[in-house]
């Protein structure tokens, strides 16, 4: 979930180009080294408890089992998706004609998408399991 706080600190490091002109790097640059050090500043989790630790294993079981989605599934996944992509394009949108609404909507429309795949992901992951024992 630490990831889900860099979204705004990223909008907010790139909108800074309009008051702090090329310095807005030095946030930005903080950023993407904490995206980079975030996962592996902690151990590996062995078996899932947390809810976001049950959508990741199921993610890495989805990429290894493909069959055990489920048709309605796959589509809702591509949904949200598609979701992800529409609020990504409005993000780029809102940063680049410094508009604070599709920035917000379209960094709230990823953050919809990503924690309902997660759920998604969550429900897979105990799918997997109840299947392996």
């Amino acid at each position: 979930m630490d990831r889900f706080a860099a979204i705004p600190l990223m909008l907010l490091a790139i909108w800074s180009r309009t008051w702090i002109g090329w310095w807005c790097l030095v946030p930005i640059g903080a950023v993407v080294v904490w995206l980079f050090v975030n996962p592996r500043a902690f151990p590996p989790v062995d078996e899932p408890h947390s809810w976001t630790e049950r959508g990741i294993y199921g993610e890495q079981a989805w990429v290894r089992h493909r069959d055990l989605v489920p048709p309605d599934h796959r589509h809702v996944l591509r949904l949200l998706v598609s979701l992800g992509v529409i609020g990504f394009g409005m993000i780029l949108w809102g940063l680049i004609a410094l508009k604070v609404w599709p920035t917000v909507f379209g960094a709230t429309l990823v953050v919809v998408a990503q924690l309902w795949r997660i759920d998604r992901f969550g429900w897979l992951w105990e799918r997997h399991r109840a299947q392996r024992s």
